[in-house]
């Protein structure tokens, strides 16, 4: 069992360093960025880089979206990154969440983002382990390329996220792992299912300690912008059921996923009102007992 915690808006470079003070000094085994290209936060990339020279023994993990990065470039840069974290970093790599003019911004449109995502995914694996890369697709073409960087970690295991089917059977194929994101624990029990007949399928299996889920909490009852935005996301569930307000309910939940037999957690206040050291402490009393 491991908690991650997560800004909730995204901190400019001027407001990740109280946060990673806060985070070294607690019991939590990490920080985790997640990229949002159209929104003005902070890129994960640049995010962890910062945080690698800032922490000695904080996990630094992130949901990053490929798309429209280069993958050689992006191989390069994730490997240094765990180089100079000393074998630190955490990845999930996500198709990014659709929103209006996110493709074309990324220079994907009209594109499948999940064949996109797992091309990507192969060509970093195979720089990473060392290899002369030879490749060509309608997005890149890379001639007998040597890897630039190799990192600390071997292999660097790359998570997937989306609890639809098909996102599900890629996470079972080709993933080292899960993070999911607005499902229920119900969900989350049969969302695990479907990743393991995926892997039992393609010949391969997950670590039972690879399945985890990012939690938005509330300490006191969301705006209802909030509420609506994630509506918008999960028209079918009440929001409520996916935002936990106040200790208990977001003690509850962690139980229920554990119960459905998720193991790492993000945790990500919807709103920060206090200073980090005392939200960390707030959220150390409810949950962090769990963590083993």
């Amino acid at each position: 069992m491991r908690f991650a915690v997560a800004p909730g808006a995204g901190p400019g470079h001027g407001d990740l360093e109280p946060m990673l003070q806060a985070l070294e000094s607690s019991a939590f085994d990490g920080i985790w960025l997640s990229d949002v290209p159209l929104a003005p936060l902070l890129d994960p990339i640049v995010g962890l880089s910062f945080a690698a020279g800032r922490t000695r023994r904080l996990k630094l993990g992130a949901n990053l979206v490929p798309l429209g990065r280069n993958p050689f470039t992006l191989a390069k840069e994730l490997a240094q990154i765990d180089r100079l974290s000393g074998g630190r970093l955490l990845l999930a790599f996500v198709p990014g969440l659709g929103h209006a003019g996110e493709r074309q911004a990324l220079g994907v449109a009209g594109a499948q983002r999940g064949e996109i995502l797992e091309e990507v995914l192969g060509l970093v694996r195979r720089w990473w382990a060392g290899e002369t890369v030879t490749h060509r697709s309608d997005g890149w073409s890379f001639d007998g390329l040597p890897s630039a960087a190799r990192p600390v970690q071997d292999p660097l295991e790359v998570w997937l996220g989306g609890h639809g089917p098909k996102a599900l059977e890629r996470a079972g194929r080709v993933s080292d792992g899960w993070l999911g994101a607005t499902v229920t624990p119900k969900e989350a029990a049969v969302a695990r299912r479907s990743i393991e007949r995926s892997a039992a399928s393609a010949g391969r299996e997950i670590d039972p300690e690879h399945f985890g889920m990012s939690v938005g909490y509330a300490r006191a009852t969301p705006e209802p912008a909030l509420l609506a935005s994630v509506r918008a996301r999960r028209s079918d569930v009440d929001p409520l059921e996916l935002v936990p307000v106040g200790a208990d309910s977001l003690r509850a939940m962690i139980l229920g996923y554990m119960a459905a037999g998720l193991s790492k957690f993000v945790l990500r206040p919807v709103r920060l009102e206090e200073p980090w050291e005392e939200e960390l402490g707030w959220l150390a009393d409810a949950v962090i007992d769990l963590q083993t």
